[in-house]
């Protein structure tokens, strides 16, 4: 037992502690409760997806770790931690669209240099999960791709992993390391709200009927299912049926991820076949592989909406394919993470964050407010206005 005296001298220094430890200057402006790892937080990204990563950077209000991350003329790949990462709160952008196979190791190999500099905790943040198909034994002597790039994160030192509307939900499953899973859902659903689009229809296939479900709770439209069945290993799918009433209306495809358009395409054709008017898509990944831009451009659809969550390039950038920015759902993901505060809530209806739409076009930010009915409809040059005047 320590010595009564002892104890009392050390009282004014224990409390002073107590009193840092009650109200930490976070890293995001404003006194916080602090608990593990409080304010000592870095971000840092590879080389897949830059642009969202100085986004997400840009509205935590805060900079970038300096990292570096190249290969060699041997195709191997080096990684350089350009400062003092020890017990810091690390989160790693890094989603795993093209080039795959190179984005998967750029981000092993980060979590594995991160982990060997002794930071505190790393979350993988991979708001595209690559192989997230590959989920099942669906024919003889296959593999579980996507349960094995879950293993090779989770053995590398990732401590959590952030991602954003996985192609099935029990991908979760395949770690044993928490998962927080966003969903775009809220946003795409807003941005058709605010276009009150008159007797609209949300279609979707089996796989995304759940989330679709909210999407067309949100939007007050009935559901459409598209029964569907996948050629062998092609990147073409036989579609079967429409279910339920669509003659008439306008629909709004809704999906996880569009690739080669194949499968859009088709459900174009078929909605038309059914006596639809008018045609909207939208998604949250946009792999657009070849040659899905020559079919969404030749297709009758009015407007495909896409996120960032995959970096769409100069030359796949169509009129009717319009951006919307994950960046603030994720940024804010990351700071409840690191606060120790609920992510689920930011789908619930007390955060006014899933009530708005967010606007970053080039570099300028604006925030379109659809918690009340307007008057009018905004067209897109209206919403381009905003962006920006919101440019800060």
């Amino acid at each position: 037992m320590a010595h009564p005296d002892r104890m009392e001298r050390l009282r004014p220094d224990l409390a002073a502690a107590d009193e840092v430890g009650v109200t930490a200057f976070s890293a995001f402006g404003g006194r916080e409760a602090a608990g593990l790892y409080s304010d000592q937080f870095e971000i840092y990204y590879g080389n897949s997806n830059p642009g969202l990563a100085r986004k997400i950077c840009r509205y935590l209000g805060t900079e970038p770790g300096k990292l570096e991350v190249f290969q060699f003329a041997n195709e191997n790949i080096f990684v350089k931690i350009l400062e003092n990462v020890r017990e810091k709160d690390v989160f790693l952008i890094q989603p795993t669209n093209h080039p795959v196979n190179q984005s998967i190791m750029e981000l092993l190999i980060m979590i594995d240099a991160f982990k060997r500099a002794s930071a505190g905790r790393i979350t993988a943040v991979v708001p595209f999960y690559a192989y997230g198909r590959s989920d099942k034994k669906d024919q003889p002597r296959v593999p579980i791709t996507a349960r094995l790039i879950a293993d090779m994160i989770t053995v590398a030192g990732a401590d959590r992993v952030l991602t954003m509307d996985l192609h099935q939900g029990q991908i979760q499953g395949f770690f044993n390391i928490p998962v927080d899973e966003l969903t775009a859902v809220h946003m795409l659903s807003n941005y058709y709200r605010h276009k009150h689009i008159e007797d609209p229809v949300v279609v979707t296939d089996l796989g995304f009927a759940k989330r679709a479900r909210t999407f067309a709770e949100l939007l007050d439209a009935p559901l459409a299912i598209i029964e569907k069945r996948r050629v062998g290993n092609l990147d073409r799918a036989e579609l079967m049926n429409v279910i339920g009433d669509v003659k008439g209306k306008r629909a709004i495809i809704v999906d996880d991820e569009i690739d080669t358009a194949g499968t859009l395409v088709e459900i174009t054709r078929a909605l038309e076949r059914e006596g639809v008017t008018e045609i909207y898509a939208c998604a949250t990944h946009g792999v657009l592989s070849d040659p899905a831009v020559d079919r969404i451009s030749a297709s009758s659809l009015r407007e495909v909406v896409l996120t960032d969550s995959v970096p769409l390039p100069e030359r796949k950038r169509l009129a009717k394919i319009t951006t919307l920015s994950v960046a603030p759902l994720i940024g804010e993901a990351i700071r409840r993470i690191h606060r120790g505060e609920s992510v689920g809530a930011l789908f619930s209806s007390e955060v006014s964050l899933t009530q708005e739409m967010l606007l970053w076009e080039d570099g300028a930010e604006g925030t379109l407010d659809t918690r009340g009915e307007d008057d009018e409809k905004p067209s897109r040059d209206t919403l381009a206005a905003s962006a920006q005047a919101g440019d800060r």
